[in-house]
């Protein structure tokens, strides 16, 4: 296998993970350099500095908070170059850590993602991940499949979902059931702000597996729990917090849209069953709205992290479950959300750890939701089952040992659609089923086709993509 050199924008990552069996395995530390001053209302991409040596040292395992924004562009945040929208906090997360430019979702639909970053292999491979996404009440994630949540759980650590679930509904399906010990969220694809009425007419907030009445706008119930469960004393154990927002999904309703919001529960309970989808509301200044409330959001959960003193040893990972929606900015990408184009499966991508990670770094290495779940897992000391191979590859020797990134294939499926990512060579057949060539060097937006000047990579490439697809589950017809 061969290696992918990292980009660091001149830099090299500093850092390892643990003490004993888990800084053996990882290797030794560099201290973190300060982020260059900025201004804290932010809007500027990440300084980029020369490379400084840290001081070795040991560190604990880390706490671990996993962020998902829900249908979130890649160039949604000012940080990757949205010229309207105002997302300081996050900005500032990049400052302080790594931002990835070449990330993306395991899939472009919410559900399949989720699959792909709780078990760390590709959706295809169980039933639940085929659907795209979960709206039958039959599927959902085998809770005898181990997850992040139960591997880290058997690792010591405690582990929390809050918000988003949709990987399956009760009885059969829950985080609670799948290696979270507690779930305080919503177990469906959307719903709306205020009555939590989801897409079913049913009421859809639960702590646990029972219903919990509170019609406050739903992102500010979230991110008070979140703050609360970061501030809390958890008796020296590290812990996994999964905070799942739905912003900014839709329905378009910003925090104080009352009326906007009684509109479509009226629609809701006269039997319209696409109320939520909104097809009639929304535009580019709510979408702004909604997404500057979700930095704020992530700004007071980081903050509340930062006052119970456990942001030094607190790995933050900052993802969406896919490419944007109809009001986001993916420009320069083609596609959207449901899309295996750049613009449906490339999505912005931040992580920080104090402790280990120096601040103001660019990463342009190639990496997926899947191989957040290997990293994760790596550091914390924990190692996935053996008989349920992971398909996403640790970043953890090149986040933390500078380490090249061994060369591997980035695979996707959707009905209708494949894709399959190699070092800049992507090869893509949509819904017309022609296979396509893009060297995304070059060709981000997609445009220009390569397939019948270079028909032997574009060969290689297929065949690689047939060769994992077999291994996978078929469409039910």
């Amino acid at each position: 296998m061969t290696s992918y050199e990292p980009h660091l924008s001149r830099r090299a990552f500093g850092g390892a993970v643990g003490v004993s069996a888990v800084a053996a395995a990882v290797g030794p530390a560099a201290s973190p350099a300060a982020a260059a001053p900025t201004p804290e209302d932010g809007g500027n991409a990440p300084q980029e500095r020369e490379f400084r040596a840290g001081r070795p040292r040991p560190s604990r395992r880390p706490n671990i908070l996993f962020v998902l924004g829900d249908d979130l562009g890649w160039a949604d945040l000012s940080s990757y170059g949205s010229p309207h929208i105002q997302t300081p906090n996050l900005d500032r997360l990049a400052r302080q850590g790594v931002r990835f430019t070449d990330a993306y979702a395991g899939s472009s639909t919410c559900s399949p993602t989720r699959f792909s970053l709780y078990t760390g292999r590709y959706p295809g491979r169980t039933e639940g991940g085929l659907a795209e996404p979960i709206a039958d009440r039959s599927v959902g994630l085998d809770p005898t499949h181990p997850t992040l949540a139960s591997l880290l759980r058997s690792a010591g650590y405690t582990t929390a979902l809050i918000g988003k679930w949709h990987a399956g509904y009760l009885p059969d399906h829950s985080p609670t059931r799948s290696g979270w010990e507690e779930f305080f969220g919503n177990f469906g694809g959307a719903l709306e702000y205020y009555s939590k009425l989801g897409l079913g007419g049913e009421y859809d907030l639960y702590e646990g597996d029972a219903t919990y009445k509170d019609l406050r706008y739903y992102t500010r119930i979230i991110t008070e729990r979140a703050s609360e469960y970061v501030s809390r004393d958890h008796h020296g154990k590290p812990w996994l917090l999964n905070l799942n927002f739905t912003t900014p999904h839709w329905p378009w309703i910003a925090d104080g849209d009352t009326e906007q919001s009684a509109e479509i529960v009226r629609r809701i309970e006269a039997g319209d069953g696409r109320a939520l989808w909104h097809q009639d509301g929304g535009s580019v200044e709510k979408y702004r709205e909604m997404v500057e409330d979700l930095d704020r959001s992530i700004g007071k959960v980081l903050a509340a992290l930062k006052r119970s003193g456990q942001e030094e040893d607190t790995l933050v990972v900052f993802s969406s479950d896919n490419g944007g929606e109809r009001f986001s900015y993916n420009w320069p990408l083609s596609g959207n959300k449901a899309s295996l184009q750049e613009g449906g499966i490339r999505v912005p991508n931040i992580a920080r750890w104090p402790a280990r990670l120096d601040g103001g770094q660019v990463s342009h290495v190639p990496v997926f939701s899947p191989d957040w779940t290997a990293t994760l897992l790596e550091v914390a000391g924990a190692r996935p089952h053996p008989a349920y191979p992971l398909d996403g590859a640790s970043l953890a020797g090149y986040l933390l040992r500078g380490e090249k990134v061994a060369e591997r294939d980035l695979f996707w499926r959707v009905r209708g659609e494949r894709a399959l990512r190699r070092g800049n060579w992507k090869y893509y057949r949509g819904k017309a089923g022609r296979d396509q060539l893009f060297d995304l060097a070059g060709d981000v937006r997609e445009q220009a086709d390569k397939a019948a000047v270079e028909p032997d990579r574009l060969a290689r490439l297929r065949a690689a993509w047939e060769r994992v697809d077999a291994q996978l589950l078929p469409y039910p017809a």
